[in-house]
């Protein structure tokens, strides 16, 4: 840790732990309701456990991505944060927002627009909070007069989120409408921006851990970026098959779906590159294993399940079952969970006091625990999935009667869920086992990584 005001990504990390741990609970609970009966039906029904689990997921990697860009962003400009009052006013509204967001959801307190369920008063709450953290990150690079491809990247993608979080705030009565403009948020948010975010981590992340050369690094950023614009926007129409829309939307998202993985490859091809350059020389090899491994399920998860389901003649089968539910775990999972592992990982030794920057045993327990989980959970959704298109939308069976025959692939799923919820608790208990070290140790020692890669 170099600068004292990094230490702030500390708490960010600490939240977005305490709520991957909750969301871990709820999406048991949800998954466990298949199974029935339900003790919990009349006070916690499917539909708040997987509201809340939803939201969680969204709530605790915008807060992993937060704490990731206060400690980045210092690092990349060789500058202290512009205010770190501002960054822990900004962590107090965000965490409130979001307590206070899971209890109106118990009470059935919501919009009912999937994943942007929040309140409209949450939602300025977030408007707050996204201003406040731009403004801090903003100011920053401005003082600094450093500015790198990686931050600006990044800076692209975090305004970009907030730019089209905007759609959110708006209430239309008509459910189609709303569905339709729900994705100018959701999709280019997940398929688009955040890519962007993910891409800017990872290069950043390359850079330290594997010395490849940064000019490099810049150039594969710029391939990424604009796959992304291309593919990701237009690629918002494979949503558009149950919307009323024209049908000419149908080959444009169809087609610019497919283009989709072409950024996902290129960003495991640079990863790759990278890595066998280095020769795996950083002593931080947990944060190695997290970082490849998030640009490879990243392809698999985001490229090759989401290209195998949304094309349009595909799409008008499996649309809304649990194939949906098997990209979307991988996908979330890859791309932006173990990027935010991979940044945690990376800082926490100089976050905490007694820590080895090598890492633990228990660490790459937790590792392969959760990448073995999330495989099988992905299994799971696709058996089951495939199971109820074709007893559902072939056979025309009744949605609950197919419920009944693809029970079993709920057992596989309980258990595989248990094994990936076992390795994130592993990950809890790492992160939590050392006290994170004082602001005014900053800058004593070697920083992370300078030991073994020279900083570019």
């Amino acid at each position: 840790m170099r600068y004292k005001s990094q230490s702030v990504a500390y708490w960010y990390f600490a939240v977005a732990m305490v709520l991957f741990g909750l969301q871990l609970v709820f999406g048991l609970l949800s998954a466990a309701k298949y199974l029935g009966p339900d003790p919990l039906l009349y006070i916690l029904p499917f539909d708040v456990t997987k509201t809340i689990h939803t939201n969680l997921l969204i709530v605790w990697v915008l807060t992993g991505f937060m704490g990731a860009t206060y400690w980045m962003v210092p690092d990349e400009s060789r500058a202290e944060l512009h205010s770190v009052k501002l960054a822990y006013i900004q962590l107090g509204l965000w965490t409130i927002m979001g307590v206070t967001a899971i209890i109106g959801y118990l009470f059935r307190y919501g919009t009912g627009n999937k994943l942007l369920e929040q309140p409209l008063p949450h939602k300025i709450v977030i408007v707050i909070c996204m201003l406040i953290f731009l403004y801090n990150i903003g100011m920053t690079i401005r003082k600094a007069g450093r500015f790198t491809t990686t931050e600006g990247v990044l800076l692209l993608g975090l305004a970009s989120s907030a730019l089209l979080f905007l759609p959110a705030l708006l209430h239309y009565e008509n459910y189609t409408v709303s569905i339709f403009y729900r994705w100018w948020t959701i999709h280019l948010w997940v398929e688009g921006v955040w890519m962007m975010i993910m891409g800017a981590f990872l290069a950043y992340l390359l850079i330290r851990l594997s010395g490849v050369d940064r000019e490099v690094m810049d150039k594969w950023l710029y391939v990424i970026v604009g796959l992304v614009f291309i593919a990701g926007i237009l690629g918002t129409a494979h949503h558009y098959y149950w919307v009323g829309v024209p049908t000419y939307w149908l080959p444009i998202g169809g087609f610019f779906s497919a283009l989709e993985p072409a950024a996902l490859v290129a960003m495991a091809m640079y990863a790759y590159a990278a890595i066998r350059r280095s020769g795996l020389a950083h002593p931080n090899g947990i944060a190695l294993h997290w970082t490849v491994g998030a640009a490879v399920f990243t392809l698999f998860g985001a490229g090759l399940l989401g290209l195998a389901h949304t094309w349009p003649g595909v799409n008008r089968w499996t649309h809304g079952t649990l194939v949906t539910a098997m990209h979307g775990h991988a996908a979330f999972y890859g791309a932006y969970a173990m990027i935010v592992l991979a940044m945690i990982t990376y800082a926490l030794p100089s976050l905490t006091r007694g820590r080895p920057e090598k890492g633990s045993s228990l660490g790459y327990w937790a590792f392969w625990t959760q990448l073995v989980g999330m495989f099988g959970m992905t299994l799971s959704f696709a058996t089951a999935g495939i199971g109820q298109v074709y007893l559902e939308r072939i056979m025309g069976m009744g949605y609950l009667d197919a419920q009944l025959k693809i029970q079993v692939h709920f057992l596989m799923l309980i258990a595989t869920a248990s094994v990936f919820a076992l390795g994130v608790g592993m990950f809890i208990y790492d992160f939590f086992r050392y006290p994170p070290r004082a602001p005014e140790t900053a800058g004593e020692g070697t920083p992370v990584g300078d030991n073994a890669i020279p900083v570019q």
